[in-house]
């Protein structure tokens, strides 16, 4: 109820604001003067980034050699017996050696447990965990279960379609080991990002995002933790309580949870977790409405925390409130463009009236272009002919997503119960596909030798 209040008084305020500002002032000019304020802070994230470049690069940090922590690694799985094997023995291939697996079933309704339990037979690093089918719903839910049993002093987390090179752990360890810091965000890359579009532009997305987590880590801004490929100090942790069972986005929520008790959050661009991409539309957009409504709930749920938070820096806090600028754009255009409908057809402007929700689509897109572009040349050292391809196809997949999702999930919020729907991405699609063509192939082969028989 609290969410929701709090959503209803920016809706509300916003709207005032708009509908008045558009009889005294071009509304084009003050959504400008946002874009330009978000404009400004990345730059000022990216001349950071180059800063903090040139100083290791003069002064390279030193790693201390003997901070080596025991290690627990859990990997939640529903239904995943297709991928779950695969993940684990990738994960035994560490260099580093001090630590052990959790691989937690969640209530799968496939060969997951078995698969599992032939996995912990097979290596004395691997542990199971088989929950019941009436435990608790959720990824947090299966993260506190399997935190009772763990003895690592920090926790990693992947997904069950997770693969890593065996020295993910050496390039992320140095990062968790200053004592303000709680928690470690690695990055993550699509794997089969050359299956179709929509896998080629997801890790474009995750490019970007690298980007502005770098510039963000570079600022000491409120860094964010992504699910795969996260590595948390146990103390932390505890601290915070756990994760939270009344979320659907454990990542999002833990590291504003973070934040607000203190705990510095890092990013590290060169470890590297290899994700599966999703390779169609509808269960991507499952995931995105996920994503974006845990993203959007967390800061209403934790807004005032955030801000009256104590422990919480100041660099932290105003990172935090540039980047909820990002739900506040989408929405502004689409009351831009739905006051001057009803004002179009009340006869109060003519059509040229919409010359300024033409402007601002136009701002917003080359916005995106232009960040996407330079994230694609500077960390995937992407040609200049493909990145500008590239960029303008992951601009469209972008506003094709995430605008009319904004409006959906505000809506779902204002109006509709909240639910604990996982809304899991289903892992092995493409391995999937792959096998169904194989067997068409096989089938017309049978078909053709029996014809000439």
């Amino acid at each position: 109820m609290r969410e929701r209040i709090l959503l209803l008084t920016i809706v509300g305020f916003l709207s005032v604001f708009l509908y008045v500002f558009q009889y005294h002032v071009n509304t084009v000019i003050g959504f400008i003067i946002l874009c330009g304020f978000m404009v400004v802070y990345g730059i000022y994230m990216n001349l950071a980034t180059k800063h903090k470049k040139r100083k290791l690069q003069k002064q390279p940090a030193v790693i201390n050699e003997n901070y080596k922590p025991f290690i627990t690694i859990l990997i939640p799985a529903h239904n995943e017996e297709g991928v779950i094997a695969n993940t684990v023995e990738n994960i035994l291939n560490l260099n580093y050696k001090n630590f052990e697996i959790i691989v937690i079933d969640d209530r799968s309704c496939d060969n997951t447990p078995i698969v599992i339990k032939q996995l912990e037979e097979k290596y004395e690093k691997v542990h199971a965990l088989i929950r019941p089918q009436d435990a608790y719903p959720g990824k947090s839910a299966v993260l506190n279960d399997a935190l009772k049993l763990s003895k690592g002093e920090a926790i990693l987390v992947f997904d069950a379609d997770a693969t890593v090179d065996s020295d993910f752990l050496d390039k992320l360890l140095p990062e968790l080991e200053p004592a303000d810091v709680g928690a470690v965000q690695a990055r993550k890359v699509i794997r089969n990002k050359d299956v179709n579009i929509l896998t080629r532009c997801q890790n474009n997305e995750y490019t970007f995002d690298c980007n502005l987590q770098t510039g963000r880590d570079s600022v000491k801004g409120a860094v964010e933790l992504r699910g795969n490929g996260e590595l948390i100090k146990r103390q932390a942790l505890e601290d915070i309580g756990g994760w939270n069972n009344d979320t659907i986005t454990d990542d999002l929520d833990m590291s504003t949870r973070l934040h607000i008790k203190g705990w510095d959050v890092r990013f590290c661009q060169d470890a590297i977790v290899y994700e599966e991409g999703v390779v169609y539309l509808i269960p991507l957009f499952r995931q995105r409405r996920r994503w974006l409504e845990g993203s959007i709930r967390r800061y209403l749920e934790y807004f005032w925390d955030a801000f009256n938070s104590k422990k919480m820096s100041l660099k932290a806090q105003t990172d935090m409130f540039i980047f909820i600028l990002q739900f506040i754009m989408p929405f502004w255009f689409i009351l831009e463009v739905l006051f001057r409908t009803v004002k179009f057809l009340m006869g109060k402007v003519g059509p040229n009236e919409f010359l300024s929700s033409v402007i601002i689509a136009i701002v917003m897109a080359f916005g995106f272009f232009t960040a996407i572009r330079y994230s694609l040349r500077r960390y995937d050292n992407c040609p200049r002919l493909k990145s500008i391809k590239e960029a303008f196809e992951t601009t469209v997949y972008m506003l094709i997503i995430w605008f009319p999702m904004v409006l959906f999930i505000l809506g779902k919020i204002v109006f509709l119960k909240k639910d604990m729907k996982w809304g899991k991405t289903a892992h092995g699609l493409v391995m999937e596909k792959e096998q169904k063509l194989l067997e068409k192939l096989k089938r017309k082969l049978n078909k053709k030798e029996l014809q000439k028989v």
